[in-house]
């Protein structure tokens, strides 16, 4: 059966990488990602955004800043940019779709 919810989790987690390897060299604010994961998941909440980069950055994938005003700030890290660029294996937890353009 198909859990919706763990879809929707790893889903947001591989946009949100690909929206900060898309911000490199300078990372973005959570409230730009945010806005991005709302273009897929309307009501994507800064909540839900935040748990997603947590767990990011608990996986050594992303760098965090959580700055006294409240905000944070989120930054690829060298295996953040490595897994979006397909360069290492991405383990369960992240729907990295496959690399079907590669021809292997």
């Amino acid at each position: 059966m198909l859990d919706q919810a763990k879809t929707r989790r790893e889903q947001i987690r591989w946009y949100i990488i690909l929206t900060l390897n898309n911000a490199r060299p300078i990372g973005a604010y959570e409230e730009v990602v945010l806005s991005t994961i709302q273009g897929i998941y309307p009501d994507a909440t800064t909540m839900e955004v935040r748990k997603e980069l947590d767990y990011l950055a608990d996986r050594k994938l992303v760098d965090l800043i959580r700055e006294p005003s409240g905000r944070w700030f989120a930054e690829l890290n060298r295996l953040g940019v490595d897994l979006a660029e397909y360069t290492i294996d991405c383990e369960p937890g992240i729907a990295r779709p496959k690399k079907y353009w590669s021809g292997a």
